[in-house]
């Protein structure tokens, strides 16, 4: 669990795997997330605002339960903070692939990301998965400070950016 001071008082953020009821905060989640770093995901503002709720409610559905894909959540009560995914790796069957990393601006710097990627680390090993694996945009230099004080590290494989082919994505890697 997470605190932060707001300068008046103490918040609190618990980690844990979305659940169905999320759908509604989760959805507007997405838009937040979308809207602060539009490069970062893989759709635009206008695509999710347009998704109808049955939609979001069969993905948050689909990510709650099961060993192949998860996602996890710092819920402070009321709006949620923080996201991450991890599914399997498709060609990889030890990886765990990290996916639509995202902390609220108002909690970043305060540990949560660490706390999030711990949640999929624990879910990554209980499903036989010891290692993880995430790309980041080739200078996103904060994420990637970030994401090397977890411990993760540059693989020196660099991959086109799936929607904007002139951007590249590094690759780093670190044990579950």
């Amino acid at each position: 669990m997470t605190s932060v001071t707001d300068g008046t008082a103490l918040r609190r953020a618990v980690i844990r795997r979305v659940e169905p009821a999320d759908t509604a905060r989760m959805r507007a989640l997405r838009l937040e997330m979308l809207a602060d770093a539009p490069l970062a995901f893989l759709e635009t503002i206008a695509e999710a605002a347009a998704r109808p709720h049955a939609e979001y409610a069969a993905r948050v559905a689909r990510v709650s339960a099961g060993p192949d894909t998860a996602q996890f959540v710092a819920d402070p009560g009321g709006r949620l903070v923080g996201h991450v995914g991890g599914m399997a790796h498709p060609a990889e069957p030890g990886v765990t692939v990290l996916y639509a990393v995202y902390i609220t601006p108002s909690w970043r710097g305060t540990g949560l990301l660490a706390e999030l990627v711990g949640g999929v680390a624990h879910w990554s090993r209980a499903c036989g998965r010891n290692e993880l694996m995430l790309e980041v945009v080739v200078g996103n230099d904060l994420a990637y400070r970030a994401y090397q004080r977890l411990g993760f590290v540059d693989t020196g494989v660099r991959v086109p950016h799936p929607n904007i082919p002139t951007l590249r994505e590094l690759q780093m890697r670190r044990a579950a």
